[in-house]
């Protein structure tokens, strides 16, 4: 979609209206409630208006009992009826909005993590952060907004229709602004969105600042650059600032204006009426009571106005939300309608060619590869060489631009994303953990529920039982955010836990143990043994006795395929291949020695 026709998408205002309360719509019943409430409180004001001239003629200057017990019995009658109906507008209006809240952001959330990989690498975490929460929140305001705005539309039709009824020259002098009251109402109303819609992406940036420094804290320690972070926060809040006083500014001026223009219509209503009431033309109570209905004539004018500013501003949240709900370009996964149920025997990699979106040259130029079943392949090569991108080609976090990736024979793209996933097992060098207990991050995923034994099995293969009964609570101790309350060590020996438990039959690992310490990477690679014994694997190399051991070795640089062969053979014809291994050995090196060049 062009820039200027997403503009015009998303800043129709219809087209909004409609999208914002199609989320309201499927709670009816509520709304008829709300709307009866609405409807019932409408024509209050001018019954109040009316029950002023009789208190007024009738009772005060005609002294009528009988007048005052009924006009006492009104008032109170009008004003319990008035206070029912508006709670039960007001309730299930409010409550609704924060169903419509709960749906959206449901709505929200499932749409984004269904998105490719592509779009997170390109979109800051906070900023989804802010749509899901403050945007979101916004629109929960649109339709009790609406409601209120034709509820005191209601209310002003039936206070003019009782001021034209009273007195037509009255209502001449008293309605003569009301042109004005239309023309500051529609201005104000485009300032206030283009305002709030700016406010929304202050608030964003300002949802970003703190979701990298939270997240970044030990790099931000680590350089002692807190109070460059500080000052960081401070800009991006201060244009935040900047903005809302502005919207309070405008706000302010709407009502303001619209106080005038109220006091303007009384002036002049004022001034006539008075000398009519001299001249015995009017009785004080006709004046009075039209002075009461003109007064509340324009008060609900002005909530109207400020109903207005929350519609702007659910409307600016709108175009934000809606922009990720509706927009065409972002298009969820989708994979076939195969399931990966027959024992693995082959994946084939067929002349593969993928760029990273504006990188200057490929990542993966024109790569072949087959790996067999039972096989263990190790990939090895400098930084930059294409190992991990290829290997995050096969779950399809990244579909090539050119070639094909088989599994049996068949396409990836036949294969449904969920049986393809769960066909294999990811340990990675980010031992990523929730912030769940320990049995829970073991038992990961939605294949199937897992016993307490099944979970112990697979720690105790993963070489982590021991230190997890050690915890304070055992299996139900919780890890904290990214597994904050573990070692490095630990966190892998459960990640690789959580690989054995899912027992797929092809297993990826990708620099499984570059990130650890000497000590803590010789445990973990007797569990990453444990994980790899009898399976189909493909391990992007960092210790030289995993490249040694392997079926197969492959020699990557600058995103193709320079050799592949068996060690000995490698050493004789690969001269990047020898070169690593000179490094490796280069000072007498043990064979468990980890090698920094072969990643």
């Amino acid at each position: 979609m062009s820039d200027g026709k997403r503009k015009f998408f998303y800043q129709d205002s219809r087209h909004l209206l409609k999208r914002s309360l199609s989320y309201f719509l499927v709670f009816k019943k509520r709304l008829v409630l709300a709307v009866i409430g609405m409807l019932a409180v409408a024509p209050c004001g001018a019954l109040t208006a009316w029950l002023v001239k009789l208190a007024v003629d009738d009772v005060l200057i005609r002294k009528d009992i009988a007048a005052l017990q009924l006009v006492t019995l009104a008032i109170f009658v009008l004003m319990s009826l008035k206070g029912v109906f508006r709670f039960m507008q007001t309730y299930y209006m409010n409550s609704t909005g924060f169903m419509v809240v709960e749906a959206l952001r449901n709505d929200l959330y499932a749409r984004i993590v269904y998105l490719p990989l592509r779009f997170f690498n390109e979109t800051q975490v906070g900023m989804l952060m802010s749509r899901m929460l403050n945007d979101v929140a916004l629109i929960r305001q649109s339709l009790p907004s609406i409601v209120m705005c034709t509820r005191e539309f209601f209310t002003v039709l039936g206070l003019v229709a009782y001021v034209i009824y009273l007195d037509r020259a009255l209502a001449f002098w008293g309605l003569i602004v009301m042109p004005l009251v239309v023309w500051v109402f529609r201005s104000f109303s485009r300032k206030l969105r283009k305002i709030s819609r700016k406010t929304q992406v202050n608030v964003a940036d300002v949802s970003v600042v703190m979701q990298e420094g939270f997240s970044g804290i030990r790099v931000i320690k680590a350089f002692a650059s807190e109070s460059l972070e500080v000052d960081k926060f401070k800009r991006e809040n201060s244009k935040f600032l900047t903005s809302a006083i502005k919207q309070i500014r405008v706000s302010e001026q709407s009502s303001r204006v619209m106080e005038i223009v109220g006091s303007v219509a009384a002036a002049l209503v004022l001034w006539y009426g008075g000398m009519r009431v001299i001249g015995e033309d009017l009785t004080p109570g006709a004046l009075l009571s039209f002075l009461t209905a003109l007064a509340m004539l324009y008060e609900p004018i002005k909530r109207m106005n400020s109903a207005n500013m929350d519609i702007q501003a659910a409307m600016a949240g709108a175009e934000r939300v809606f922009e990720i709900l509706d927009a065409p370009h972002l298009v969820a996964e989708s994979g076939g309608e195969l399931e990966v149920a027959e024992p693995f025997r082959e994946l084939r990699f067929e002349d593969l060619r993928f760029t990273y979106p504006g990188a200057s040259r490929p990542a993966l130029d024109g790569v072949s590869l087959a790996v067999r079943a039972g096989e263990r392949v190790a990939i090895v090569g400098p930084s930059g060489s294409g190992k991990t991108t290829l290997v995050n080609l096969v779950p399809r976090f990244f579909d090539p631009q050119e070639g094909r990736i088989l599994i049996n024979g068949r396409p990836l793209q036949n294969y449904t994303l969920k049986s393809l996933r769960r066909s294999l097992g990811i340990v990675s060098q980010d031992a990523f953990l929730f912030n769940d207990t320990v049995s829970g991050n073991i038992a990961y995923g939605e294949s199937r529920q897992y016993s307490c034994e099944e979970i112990e099995e697979a720690a105790k293969a993963a070489y982590a039982h021991e230190f997890v009964s050690e915890l304070p609570e055992g299996y139900a101790t919780l890890v904290g955010e990214r597994g904050v309350k573990l070692s490095g060590g630990q966190k892998q020996r459960l990640t690789i836990a959580r690989a054995i438990l899912k027992n797929p039959p092809l297993l990826i690992l990708d620099e499984a143990t570059s990130a650890l310490d000497t000590e803590s990477e010789r445990i973990v690679q007797l569990a990453l043994e444990n994980l790899m014994r009898n399976r189909t694997s493909i391990v992007i190399a960092h210790r030289l006795s995993t490249v040694l051991t392997a079926d197969s070795i492959v020699v990557m640089e600058n995103g193709r395929i320079l050799a592949q062969g068996r060690h000995g053979e490698l050493l004789e014809s690969c001269g990047l291949y020898a070169r690593l291994y000179q490094m490796q050995f280069a000072e007498g090196a043990a064979q468990d020695s980890p090698v920094e060049a072969v990643q």
